[in-house]
């Protein structure tokens, strides 16, 4: 039996943001992104790529006062269409924990489509900025992303000495752990908790 694509698709507008995000988790790890943020797109292109996403982002955003809405926003969109795509859940695997390497850094990450959203989030960097992004915006997009999903993801920095690395391998790292957790297990039956609601 084939299944069917399991789509979410999420605007948002407010006083501070205009955003639209349309994710496929059956995808190829295509995306077409645009934030207004070009470190921020690279870590989404990460994050869809290594998660085998199909991930389409286009936000518009109060930049002129700073990235922190513009990036905490999508992570509350692609949260929501995350969750719209998980649907009912059933079938999936629900954990997901990996550790992934880049060059001198190494991160963690642990999913559980719980239902219950949480973020154990840490990271110590060895600079504030990638060029003009604040590495503690990383945070704030995985806080925002956890919780409007309803999933448990702990983030470790395990250590590392490049910023960027630092940044790029945590999105790595919760790109390969979601794509374990959402995956279809041919031998879960129904929905996997013994609550039968996730």
């Amino acid at each position: 039996m084939v299944m069917a694509k399991r789509f979410g698709f999420v605007e948002r507008k407010t006083g501070e943001t205009d955003i639209k995000v349309r994710v496929n988790l059956d995808g190829a790890g295509d995306y077409k992104l645009d934030t207004g943020v070009p470190f921020f797109d690279h870590m989404l292109m990460a994050l869809a790529k290594h998660g085998l996403l199909d991930l389409e982002v286009k936000a518009v955003g109060d930049l002129e006062i700073d990235a922190h809405h513009t990036v905490e926003d999508v992570g509350i969109c692609l949260g929501r269409a995350f969750r719209e795509a998980m649907g009912d859940k059933k079938g999936i695997s629900r954990f997901g924990s990996v550790r992934v390497p880049m060059d001198e850094a190494l991160a963690e990450a642990v999913v559980d489509v719980s239902g219950r959203p949480f973020l154990v989030f840490n990271a110590t960097w060895p600079a504030p900025k990638v060029g003009e992004f604040e590495t503690e915006l990383v945070e704030e997009f995985f806080l925002a992303f956890a919780h409007n999903a309803g999933i448990t993801l702990h983030l470790h920095l395990v250590y590392g000495k490049n910023t960027h690395h630092c940044a790029e391998v945590l999105f790595k790292a919760a790109a390969r752990a979601l794509r374990q957790a959402v995956a279809l297990d041919p031998e879960v039956k129904g929905v996997p908790s013994t609550k039968g609601l996730l």
